[in-house]
């Protein structure tokens, strides 16, 4: 059950509520941006100017090792894939779920 309280009770609280909300819209107002600070996301189609740039990728035998864990050759014509896979996140590269699902028995300990 809902306990009925005064109406002054109720207007008092409205009016903290709306005092305080106005102050903090007061407050808001009057901050001001800071010079030369990055903000993230105000140019998402557009990279960064100093933002670091891959210029090569090394995949040695480590890394083709961990790709193809799993699977035996002669190795499918569809992973060719692998030699175009950059420094991004691939799933691919990295356990799945466990259980019947992890075919390449990645976390199968032995």
């Amino acid at each position: 059950m809902i306990q009925k309280t005064p109406i002054t009770t109720r207007i008092t609280l409205i009016l903290v509520l709306i005092l305080t909300g106005q102050w903090h819209i007061e407050a808001a107002v009057g901050m001001e941006a800071q010079e030369g600070g990055y903000i993230a996301g105000l140019t998402p189609n557009q990279r960064p100017a100093n933002a670091p740039r891959i210029k090569t990728v090394q995949k040695d035998d480590y890394w083709y090792n961990k790709a193809l864990a799993g699977i035996e050759p002669p190795y499918p014509w569809s992973l060719r894939f692998l030699e175009d896979q950059g420094n991004w996140y691939t799933p691919f590269n990295h356990p799945g779920m466990t259980g019947h699902y992890d075919i390449r028995n990645w976390h199968h300990h032995q």
